[in-house]
């Protein structure tokens, strides 16, 4: 089942990727972080990912373009809240259903906190994407905020779950799979999980509280 030039047929992943953007433009307001500028970086960057690495491109497109479809289902959840709308989705689409699971598990088993060290190829692709997505030097500066606001987090909270989900798999060695996603966006990821220790620091200061609460009133 599982080859490189991919499972899916393309007309089938172009459905899905309608069928997702226009539930990103009909959702735009509750999608400020993850609407359809984040889909479709993953999905491009997911798809040359999957390339390098040897996993089923279709596949692979096709979980990009639903992996953050709980996000319509519940603020702040986990991808597994999704599960029955991607589901939904894929069926809508023509894809069948057990690669729609496979989807579905890959969508899972790439999820920045849980996902371990041992994960298949599609699902590092996923995840790298998606990953890099969170270490562009740009998202803390352009796109934070509209995290905050999607998602109903305080700044502390979106630097202890950033800190906390992020921290050990980069210490640890996989923060990305690729060889050479990793050669070129480590020092990014390096940089941006630093301003998050930094930032979980300066919130308990209190005269940064102080400031804080000054510039949201």
């Amino acid at each position: 089942m599982r080859t490189q030039e991919g499972t899916i047929d393309q007309a089938i992943v172009d459905a899905v990727g309608t069928r997702v953007h226009r539930l990103c433009r009909q959702y735009a307001d509750r999608l400020q972080f993850h609407g359809w500028h984040h889909v479709s970086f993953v999905r491009a960057k997911a798809v040359d990912f999957a390339a390098h690495n040897g996993a089923d491109r279709g596949v692979v497109e096709v979980a990009a373009l639903v992996h953050d479809v709980n996000y319509l289902v519940r603020r702040n959840s986990p991808a597994a809240a999704g599960r029955s709308l991607r589901l939904e989705i894929l069926a809508e689409c023509g894809v069948l259903a057990d690669v729609a699971r496979w989807v579905d598990e890959i969508v899972d088993e790439a999820e920045m906190a849980t996902r371990g060290r041992d994960i298949s190829l599609e699902a590092q692709a996923l995840s790298d994407a998606d990953t890099l997505f969170k270490a562009l030097p740009v998202t803390p500066v352009v796109l934070a905020h509209r995290y905050l606001r999607e998602n109903g987090l305080s700044l502390r909270e979106l630097a202890d779950k950033i800190v906390g989900e992020q921290c050990d798999v980069h210490d640890e060695g996989y923060y990305f799979y690729n060889p050479e996603a990793a050669a070129t966006y480590s020092r990014w990821a390096t940089a941006n999980l630093q301003l998050w220790q930094c930032i979980k620091e300066a919130v308990d200061d209190p005269t940064v509280v102080e400031l804080l609460d000054a510039v949201a009133s």
